[in-house]
């Protein structure tokens, strides 16, 4: 399996209690720049925007960040990105009031709270943003945290799902139960990706598949 052209991923290892696990924050290609998708951790940003400059673009060429939610390994990376760069950011409004210093994230990184950032335009579910892979739409997907979105390309049948799915073992399922806040609310979240047409999923933690509505079906129907 292939992302779209315009689609980029940027791995990086990160330490979570112990237990080394790869994240996939990516980027897609609009005329305005690189929509780049979550910022990982305060330390892996330069990781991230090596994978920018290896993909071809430069740090100056991120015309937007889009932030899946507010956890730290997604969002806390944020302050860093606009030391270098001058993106539009764009989260969800409760999200939003965490990632700009409001609100307390739950999940404190390294020795305390990520740094605050700002947050310029907060969307909904139904809003969409242009990309040359089409027009990418927020789909409002809460329960791993409330806020949470994904982004849903409709003419890849591309769905990029931060926390709101997860690869466990190559397989593909809800977000795991001890870092999700709501399981409940985050199965409905999964009840509505599965109403949408879709052939693959890239997830923040487990990277890509080729599953898609089916799986996602299935998932609801397990749980």
């Amino acid at each position: 399996m292939s992302l779209p052209e315009p689609v980029h991923t940027f791995p990086f290892d990160a330490d979570f209690g112990g237990r080394t696990m790869t994240l996939y924050p990516s980027a897609i290609e609009t005329d305005g720049g690189l929509l780049l998708i979550d910022t990982g951790m305060p330390h892996t940003v330069e990781g991230i925007l090596d994978g920018v400059g290896e993909a071809g673009f430069d740090v100056g060429d991120i015309g937007m960040v889009f932030l899946t939610h507010q956890d730290g390994d997604h969002a806390g990376g944020l302050s860093h990105v606009l030391e270098r760069a001058d993106p539009t950011v764009i989260a969800t409004e409760i999200a939003a009031a965490v990632i700009d210093g409001r609100e307390e994230p739950r999940v404190e990184v390294g020795d305390g709270r990520y740094p605050p950032a700002r947050v310029d335009v907060e969307v909904a579910g139904g809003a969409t943003i242009n990309t040359r892979a089409g027009p990418a739409r927020v789909i409002e997907t809460p329960g791993h945290t409330p806020g949470h979105a994904s982004l849903y390309l409709p003419e890849e049948r591309l769905l990029i799902a931060g926390d709101a799915l997860g690869l466990y073992e190559g397989r593909l399922d809800a977000p795991e139960p001890e870092v999700t806040m709501d399981s409940e609310v985050a199965l409905e979240s999964v009840a509505t990706l599965a109403e949408l047409d879709i052939d693959r999923i890239l997830c923040y933690h487990g990277g890509e598949t080729d599953a898609g509505t089916s799986r996602l079906q299935e998932i609801v129907s397990e749980h």
